[in-house]
């Protein structure tokens, strides 16, 4: 089962101008940038079924937007990985008056875990023993303690909507040994993570589910699925931009 077809997001919204956006800033209306983790030159993970994970990152980052906007509560905004740096993109995000930075990925595993099968007659890697959401941040941020605050909001929404949190990546594993803040939401210590200590505002890395092992994959390209893991990460962006407005 492939990815369905891109959603096209809104040229006018994606595109706003700084201009506007500080006008907007100046009413005290929250805006959110959303990163699409890597690019299409960069697809980041291959998915079990060979897709790679930067269409899974695009899936989800246009629902986001979409979702946001029809909310009304945030502005939300794309950022452009395909055209710039990790550093550009924070320095796109502060330009553009962003509160919050959300950067959109999708997980994968060790090479110790693989294994290999064959799909539509190709050999492919995949692993099924993980499966689950992952939320890092970033103590080197500017704001580490919102930064946090932002991630546990998030992951509450994604278990109340009836996600599970990975823990794979606090493994005393090479690759892995990430320090485990918060068991419950599944949230990660990763300081050295550019998108995430660059940013000048609280930002996450959002990893939705390993694309590696077989059913989550499935899931994960299912309208049904998205919409629900979307609805859950809006509703935790809207909720932390309310708080931090008091």
């Amino acid at each position: 089962m492939s990815p369905r077809p891109l959603v096209k997001f809104s040229v006018a919204v994606a595109l706003i101008g700084v201009s506007l956006l500080a006008s907007r800033a100046e009413k005290n209306v929250c805006v959110v940038a959303i990163d699409i983790g890597h690019s299409e030159s960069a697809q980041g993970a291959v998915s079990s079924r060979g897709v790679g994970e930067f269409m899974f990152n695009r899936n989800i980052a246009d629902l986001l937007l979409e979702k946001i906007g029809k909310d009304g509560v945030a502005e939300a905004i794309i950022i452009d990985s395909n055209t710039m740096s990790l550093r550009q993109r924070t320095e796109s995000a502060r330009l553009r008056h962003a509160n919050f930075l959300i950067s959109i990925h999708h997980d994968s595993v060790q090479p110790s875990y693989l294994s290999t099968w064959t799909y539509g007659g190709i050999v492919h890697h995949y692993s099924d023993r993980f499966q689950g959401f992952s939320l890092f941040f970033s103590t080197k941020n500017e704001r580490p303690e919102e930064s946090l605050d932002f991630a546990r909001e998030i992951g509450s929404q994604l278990v109340k909507s009836g996600f599970k949190p990975t823990l794979h990546h606090a493994e005393k594993i090479r690759g892995e040994n990430r320090e485990l803040v918060d068991r419950k939401r599944g949230i990660y210590i990763f300081d050295d993570l550019i998108v995430l200590k660059t940013a000048a505002m609280p930002a996450v890395l959002l990893e939705c589910g390993v694309i590696l092992n077989r059913e989550e994959e499935k899931r994960l390209t299912n309208r049904a699925y998205q919409d629900k893991m979307v609805n859950a990460v809006a509703v935790g962006i809207e909720q932390e931009c309310a708080r931090s407005s008091k």
